[in-house]
């Protein structure tokens, strides 16, 4: 028998200045989070490999840049331990000490990588080191999202999750328009010689100022009202991951398969798209840098609206509406794209941004509303790592395989129209969760 529990009340446990807390809480750290990622991914495609990879780049460039990207992938394999990790203890310390701890990490390799020396410099070592410190990146990330969506999910008023829980989600939107943007600014203001002698560092090391804002207003945000009841009740899980693994087997297996087609399409606009115009088209790089910190405002407008949609029509319409749109709009986008015209470069990224919002924006409610409280934070952080690997870890590598192996980038739409066909089936058999009960007592 579930009873409702003070959590799951219309109006909301929370008073306005604190819902705003935690929505900016919740934001800042996920825009950090992916401003890091970004910076590292849009680098990757067009600079990292002749720093990092010298002898490769000179002898195979070809070969160079699909390793190049493989180093993005490799941060994803790392995402299900810090999963386990921040999840177990997300689970049973709280949800917000592991988000200040993830924060404060990410933040750290990141602003590192920007001090790192070059291949020239200290030989095989530089990739060594390189490497490291992307696991580390990859590490933190598994467990930030997770403990995000929940604090706002379980923050929200029962009629507003999916626009709560779609803050945390713009977050991508907004770090990719400061890593676009930024990038931007650098390659418009420097020469070549001297953005790849020093002007490549900058960005990383200003995650160093983005850090301190971030662990501010994190530590201001109040605990989770779900984990409060659960502390009040003694009823958090002492082994979270196990009570998951033996009665939540199909839960963590959906929301693995609702989120792999959005990551995947998602990481073709943060990574692939950039290399593959400026490289292979030979656009120029300031424009297709614009273009796609515009289209990243489409990503964050239809985003949110995904959330909001979903608090009214439903989160399985909403995903469903939006996995409809990438896919039948994977064709023509490429068709666009291989025209080698900034204008409609720029439409045919735009236009993707409708289709990755709406799967995008429902999902921090949806996975919450999967989850019973005392496995909730483990569960959909493993959930959201594991969709990540199959879906965005190495699309931008299977890409460029794919385009190296075909000649043809419908061959890259037709691989993300069948993922869409794989997350539409998992949002089917997870099933309508809105208005579900978030608290403790939920069975």
């Amino acid at each position: 028998m579930t009873t409702p529990s003070a959590v799951d009340s219309v109006a909301g446990p929370s008073t306005r200045r604190e819902e705003r807390k935690v929505l900016a809480g919740t934001l800042v750290g996920t825009t950090i989070e992916w401003y890091d990622f970004f910076i590292f991914a849009q680098l990757t495609a067009t600079l990292l490999s002749p720093l990092f990879l010298t002898p490769l780049q000179a002898s195979n460039p070809g070969l160079a840049q699909i390793l190049s990207f493989a180093l993005i992938g490799i941060s994803f394999l790392f995402r299900p331990l810090g999963a386990v990790v921040a999840g177990h203890l997300g689970d049973r310390l709280g949800r917000k000490a592991m988000l200040v701890f993830t924060l404060v990490m990410m933040g750290a390799a990141t602003a590192l990588i920007g001090m790192l020396p070059t291949y020239n410099e200290i030989g095989v070592w530089a990739p060594i080191l390189l490497i490291t410190l992307r696991v580390v990146q990859g590490f933190s990330a598994g467990g930030e999202w997770g403990g995000a969506a929940l604090m706002a999910v379980e923050h929200a008023p029962l009629n507003k999750r999916g626009l709560f829980g779609a803050y945390p989600q713009i977050g991508v939107p907004i770090g990719m328009i400061l890593a676009t943007g930024l990038l931007y600014f650098l390659n418009s203001g420097m020469s070549r010689e001297d953005f790849g002698a020093w002007g490549w560092r900058v960005p990383f090391l200003l995650s160093i100022v983005l850090i301190v804002v971030g662990y501010l207003i994190r530590r201001a945000v109040a605990e989770s009202p779900v984990f409060k009841e659960m502390t009040a009740r003694k009823q958090e899980s002492k082994a979270p991951l196990g009570v998951l693994i033996r009665h939540h087997k199909k839960s963590v297996l959906y929301s693995t398969m609702i989120f792999i087609a959005n990551n995947a399409a998602g990481y073709l606009l943060i990574a692939f798209f950039i290399s593959y115009a400026t490289r292979s088209l030979q656009m120029p790089l300031p424009q297709v840098l614009l273009a796609t910190t515009l289209a990243s405002f489409g990503w964050l407008i239809f985003t949110l609206a995904g959330g909001w949609l979903s608090d009214r029509i439903g989160r399985v319409k909403t995903f469903l509406t939006g996995y409809a749109i990438v896919f039948v709009w994977m064709i023509p986008m490429f068709a666009l794209i291989d025209t080698k015209n900034i204008w409609l470069y720029g439409v045919a990224l735009f236009v993707l941004t409708i289709g990755l919002g709406l799967s995008y924006g429902p999902m921090s409610a949806m996975y919450a509303e999967m989850f019973p409280a005392n496995v909730r934070y483990s569960g959909i952080s493993i959930g959201y790592a594991f969709g990540a690997i199959l879906g965005g870890a190495f699309a931008a590598t299977i890409a460029e395989w794919l385009l190296l192996s075909t000649k043809w980038t419908g061959s890259i739409g037709i691989y993300i129209m069948i993922l869409c066909v794989i997350s539409a089936v998992g949002v089917l058999l997870a099933k309508e969760t809105k208005g579900r009960p978030l608290g403790v007592s939920h069975h």
